[in-house]
This record gives structure tokens, sequence and C-alpha cells, in this order.
């Protein structure tokens, strides 16, 4: 993932810290009636590495058997799978076969619809992506959209009609790439227009896109997409801040985190994702499975 990637030597400088909540993240949270009752949904965006074979994957995995080792280390994924292509119907269920109950899909939207089309005159495009997500079933957890980088505060309304028009019974979180949308820390209209139609908001912790980091919730549940900088020393501070974090919007009031792991190498994810597993577990008082790591050169 090459987004927000930044030099070494400029990430030895920059400052990576958690801007403090906003109001109306604190209000949004403590409307909330599921106290100290979050749920938890953490992973990496794919399982189709060959390079986690002998780290993630037990050595000689065939590439078929990935997602079923996948799916015995994460109980979810924040698909990318689609974004390139929509896959068939008989290919989704395929998947379903080799994942255990509670296991949740979180599909990204295909690029024909974000970024050709940029969300209009996509009904087609959209009633077939539907189709195929549903065959997920049980497994589908939100879905993710991410407009065309492009699109601006001036496309407001495109984005909002795309929304209206989407089925309610399908959870849905929105990225936000445009610096413009972050010019008032979160753009109020757009923000307004979530929290009112239950819509979530995604935040991406990536060193050199800080104004993404909004900690703007619009409903009582994060999604989060950590972008770390290949195991440096500042990504297991970052991550530090980020339990704390949580740990606090628990109390307040979080219902679910869905948190998934990037690396610009995603070699490095599984290692990651690990400790931040295993700093939520000690400090949040939780028992989420930690990933194995088999690797000899494993830190942990």
């Amino acid at each position: 993932m090459e987004f927000g990637k930044i030099t070494e030597s400029e990430l030895a400088n920059a400052d990576l810290s958690l801007p403090p909540d906003p109001k109306v993240t604190t209000e949004v949270l403590k409307a909330s009636k599921k106290k100290n009752k979050t749920k938890f949904h953490v992973g990496c965006a794919k399982w189709g590495r060959k390079d986690w074979i002998g780290k993630l994957y037990p050595k000689g995995t065939k590439e078929k058997d990935f997602l079923e080792y996948y799916a015995k280390q994460f109980n979810s994924i924040e698909f990318n799978g689609f974004y390139y292509q929509l896959h068939d119907a008989a290919r989704v269920r395929s998947w379903m076969e080799k994942v255990p109950k509670g296991f949740k899909f979180c599909p990204k939207f295909t690029e024909s619809i974000t970024h050709r089309r940029r969300l209009k005159n996509a009904k087609q495009e959209v009633d077939e992506y539907l189709q195929v997500i549903s065959e997920f079933k049980e497994h589908l957890g939100p879905v993710f959209l991410m407009p065309h980088p492009q699109m601006n505060v001036k496309h407001l309304e495109t984005i909002e009609e795309f929304i209206c028009d989407f089925p309610k019974d399908v959870d849905l979180f929105l990225e936000l790439r445009h610096p413009e949308w972050y010019l008032d820390k979160y753009n109020p209209e757009l923000y307004d227009f979530l929290k009112k139609n239950k819509r979530g908001t995604i935040i991406t912790d990536a060193a050199g896109r800080r104004d993404c980091v909004h900690m703007h919730l619009s409903t009582p549940d994060c999604f989060i997409r950590f972008v770390g900088n290949g195991l440096h020393p500042t990504d297991y501070t970052r991550i530090d801040e980020w339990v704390k974090r949580i740990k606090k919007w628990m109390n307040e009031g979080l219902e679910t985190c869905y948190f998934f792991m990037h690396q610009h190498e995603e070699l490095h994810s599984p290692e990651l994702i690990k400790y931040l597993i295993e700093q939520l577990n000690k400090h949040c008082g939780l028992d989420i499975k930690a990933p194995v790591i088999h690797s000899d050169n494993s830190l942990f």
C-alpha cells in the first residue's frame, strides 16, 4: 500500500500522535446503550501472500489453501479483492466453505463504480455488486466505499445520493482521500449526513496523511485502516496510542471495532497485528486470538 508513504528521514521527524476526540464522537459513543460490550473484527487486507508461507501459513501451503489458513488466524478481512475484479457468485460460495462461523468479509466497492463511474449512472454495476456480495450471507461485514481521490467537496451531493440509494440493510463505511474533506477536521455537512443515515466513517492512519486521522465517528462503531512502515519503532508506539484510544471508546460505548492492518510492504503485517492484539488483550481485558507467527525472524 503506497498511500501516505514518506521517507525514513521524514518519518523520524513526523508527528504521528492521535488528535483528541472531537465532541461529536464522544456524544455518539455515549448515546450507545452497549457499554463495555465491544465486538472486535481484526485482520489484514488480503490473504493471497506467498511470502507469508512459513510465517503465517505452514511451510508447503498451497495457494488454494491460503484463505483457510488465514481464517484460522483472524476473524475478518478488509477485502480488497473486488476492487479490480467482481468475482462471481460461485467463487464467493467456494470461499464460504473455507471460513468458520463468525468470520467477516468487508468488501470494497469495485473500481468500475467508484473510479470509472465516480458513483454516477452505476445502477447496473451496483446491482451486480449487491448480487454477488449477497452470497457472503452471514459472513458479510460492512462494505467499504472509497470514492475516487479526486472527488472533493463539490461532489458532496453525488456521494450523498449514492449512499441514499444504497440498501439500508447493508452496513456501509466511507473513506475519503481528497484533502478538502478535512479542511474543517471533517466536513460538517457530510458528517451530519452520515450520522443521520447511520453510515460509518473510516479512519486511515498513514504517516504521510495525518488529515485522514480525523477521529470523527458518525456511528458507535470504528473502522480503522492502519498503515505501518515496515516495523519501524513508530509502528509500535502508534499502536500503543490506538490501544489507549480504543479502550477509552469502549468505556464510552463503542459497539464494534473493525481494525485492519496494512504495511507498505504487506510482508510485515502479521507481526504488527499480533502486537496489536496482544496489547488489546492486555490493556482492554479482551481475549482475542492472536496469530501464530512461525518465522525465525519474528520479533515475538
